[in-house]
């Protein structure tokens, strides 16, 4: 549990980390999955506990991983006087989610990604999920050798901004102490 400002010390935010590392890669998962039309089961998170197997070279798939998040300059933080009193805390974030895309279509598929994220429908999924498409960037081509056989393989940035909202127990000052010295 948070403490509040009543008690000193250093503040954590209230409840759970908001938005969750998991909610994260489920959304943009589903974002990948939705605007190429993949099956969501090839459209894998990029770092897995163990080794899962790959896909065999002549399916197409996705690996995905953010890559960097960059916070925003300034953050805004307001002190809402409601009943005890807390600040809200609001920054935004700039993601880069790398699109790994294997298969006998994997440039295609990137292409695909990379031109259906500026539909503006596309977006306004993003939007329900406090997030917005910025740019795609280039589509890499870096193909693999696994197994003693070349594998296609095409890399695309996607850079997203996110808005995080946290809320800090900062309570009301109900009084004060002031003493006036004459000057």
């Amino acid at each position: 549990m948070a403490n509040t400002s009543a008690t000193g010390g250093y503040l954590a935010p209230e409840g759970a980390p908001t938005p969750t590392d998991e909610s994260l890669e489920d959304d943009l998962q589903a974002m990948v999955a939705g605007v190429t039309g993949i099956p969501g089961k090839y459209v894998r998170p990029r770092w897995q506990p163990g080794n899962p197997k790959q896909p065999e070279p002549n399916v197409d798939w996705c690996a995905i991983g953010v890559m960097s998040t960059k916070q925003d300059a300034n953050s805004a933080i307001e002190h809402i006087g409601i009943e005890d009193g807390h600040d809200t805390y609001q920054r935004h974030q700039e993601i880069i989610l790398l699109a790994t895309f294997y298969g006998p279509n994997a440039q295609s598929y990137g292409q695909i990604l990379s031109d259906g994220m500026y539909v503006p429908q596309n977006s306004e999924a993003l939007k329900a999920k406090d997030m917005a498409f910025v740019e795609a960037g280039e589509l890499i081509a870096a193909p693999e050798l696994i197994n003693q056989q070349w594998v296609r393989r095409y890399d695309l940035r996607i850079r997203l901004r996110r808005k995080i909202n946290r809320t800090y127990q900062v309570l009301n000052i109900l009084s004060a102490e002031v003493t006036v010295t004459p000057g």
